[in-house]
């Protein structure tokens, strides 16, 4: 299963907001033909009732239980934030240098949230993430996920 390639990460981006890092992440998903355009709308939905911050700074946002429908396939995107973003509120910083969008069909989102989850529990793979200085470097160290 090809949930992740070149064409679905950004590097360097310059994003300043956790909703602009939402949709980035979201827009590579539709564009990758995973999911529809309201999948986005789920995913910030989602990042209002439960933070999709992970520890690690990394996020994961995905879309909410309504919004299987809006899944063509499993996928991931990869967002990659050098100065990072604020996963948190103004009394709690929550820094994320690596957004995770993820969709998956039926209960596969489980599994792909437990295999990102595992690889990120080690700080020095995000560290190899948030350094990466191109999307196939960002492919090799993920290679794993599936």
């Amino acid at each position: 299963m090809n949930i992740l390639n070149e064409s679905n990460i950004l590097l360097n981006q310059p994003i300043e907001n956790k909703k602009d890092a939402i949709v980035a992440a979201g827009k590579l998903l539709v564009q990758g033909g995973y999911v529809e355009e309201s999948y986005i709308e789920s995913m910030l939905e989602r990042e209002q009732t439960v933070s999709t911050y992970m520890g690690n700074f990394i996020a994961i946002p995905h879309g909410t239980d309504d919004s299987k429908s809006a899944i063509k396939k499993s996928g991931i995107s990869v967002v990659q934030i050098p100065n990072g973003v604020n996963f948190g509120d103004s009394s709690d910083e929550k820094l994320v240098t690596i957004v995770f969008g993820i969709a998956g069909v039926g209960d596969e989102h489980l599994d792909i949230l437990s295999q990102i989850a595992v690889y990120c529990s080690e700080i020095e793979n995000v560290v190899k993430l948030a350094d990466a200085n191109t999307e196939n470097e960002i492919v090799q160290l993920l290679g794993g996920i599936d």
